[in-house]
């Protein structure tokens, strides 16, 4: 019999020659537990998912309702579902106006895939405006406003009359004209290496959009849900965008993504032609039901402000003379190390030590560190002595 190691290399579509094949058969709080009842603390929550842990019991519960009640029923938006129109309301309820419209989906990309149609169909516009070292998803619209030349040459053609710009470069914002019909920028680049925006960057840039009627979409499907110490990034800097995507952690572990709008900008979907955009799966009743959950544990147990808390206390035992620099904000950290240091071997050996950790997409020089929002301090304190004791 096969084991399910062999399966996995059989079967199942491989997007890397060197995966890390561990067999995870249980997850809890910030913890993984492989087959051979090894223990790890995650240390990169599934690539900023589990926010508030793995099987949080709020979330178990939420779900366990729900599944007591229906499943999937119809394709969005043609049915009232609770737990749909409740999961609006309360992000609705924790973001400015004129953010008051959410269109739920699967994933983040697709949010990306709507907001930027849904900007191309309100604004009658084409051109897009991007980031250098971007990363937005892997579906082809994503990929088109993907920064990175290496990830993308391979899948052309992709959208046209898209254009990149330099991140934190107010120089470069001449470009957007009012022919733009959206920019489309992380509020704190993530794969780049946790590239922190300048404030007066982020105000020009919203302030160019505004006087050229085009839309800014800010991607905060890695910064948001408490992540950076605001439920959404965006709120430290004085800017309002006029589309968010979010995803990752808000589902508690559960597939979700969702862009949202004002009503004005969104109801462009519902004609010329209708059913702008469609989604089979989007808003799952157990989806939406497990991401209500989670939006309330963060908001209830005020993960965001502790995310600032937890920061100073790595950055705090996180001191060693191979370190050049820390960057981010909240639990969204990258570690800059000196030449001397190999970043994949080093991870490699934090593994063994049972410290899941992970490199940045763009930046492979750069150890990601982003664990659950509810990593305690003794916690943080046991995470960063291996990886310090990880170091040659």
């Amino acid at each position: 019999m096969l084991t399910n190691r062999q399966l996995f290399q059989q079967f199942l579509a491989q997007t890397s020659s060197s995966p890390l094949a561990l067999e995870i058969v249980k997850a809890e709080g910030i913890y993984l537990f492989d087959n051979d009842g090894k223990e790890y603390i995650d240390l990169i929550s599934g690539i900023s998912v589990s926010n508030i842990g793995h099987r949080h019991p709020k979330v178990i519960k939420a779900i366990t309702e729900q599944l007591d009640k229906y499943m999937h029923l119809m394709v969005y938006g043609e049915y009232i579902q609770s737990p749909q129109v409740l999961l609006a309301k309360k992000l609705v309820e924790n973001l400015p106006e004129p953010l008051n419209n959410v269109y739920i989906v699967n994933s983040g990309s697709e949010a990306i895939e709507g907001a930027m149609k849904l900007a191309k169909r309100y604004t009658h516009r084409t051109e897009i405006i991007a980031f250098k070292n971007a990363y937005h998803g892997s579906t082809h619209g994503a990929l088109s406003v993907m920064g990175n030349e290496e990830f993308k040459i391979s899948f052309r053609p992709l959208l046209p009359n898209v254009t990149f710009i330099e991140y934190n470069n107010i120089s470069d914002l001449i470009g957007i004209t009012n022919k733009t019909a959206c920019v489309v920028v992380e509020t704190i680049q993530g794969e780049a290496g946790v590239v922190v925006p300048k404030k007066e960057f982020l105000v020009a840039l919203r302030n160019k959009c505004t006087e050229t009627g085009t839309l800014l979409i800010l991607d905060e499907i890695q910064t948001g849900f408490g992540r950076t110490g605001s439920l959404f990034a965006f709120e430290q800097y004085d800017i309002i965008p006029d589309i968010i995507t979010i995803a990752k952690g808000m589902g508690g572990g559960m597939p979700i993504g969702a862009f949202v709008a004002s009503k004005e900008i969104m109801k462009s979907l519902t004609d010329n032609p209708v059913l702008g955009h469609i989604t089979t799966f989007g808003g799952h009743p157990v989806c939406c039901a497990a991401a209500l959950a989670t939006v309330e544990v963060i908001l209830e147990e005020n993960l965001a402000t502790e995310a600032l808390n937890k920061e100073k206390h790595f950055r705090a035992n996180l001191q060693h003379p191979k370190i050049r620099n820390i960057r981010g904000k909240g639990l969204l950290l990258a570690i800059e190390w000196d030449e001397s240091i190999n970043n994949k071997e080093l991870i490699n050996r934090c593994i063994e030590k049972g410290i899941i950790t992970d490199w940045f997409l763009f930046a492979d020089k750069l150890m990601r560190i982003a664990p659950p929002l509810t990593i305690s301090p003794a916690e943080i304190e046991k995470a960063c002595k291996t990886i310090l004791d990880c170091i040659n």
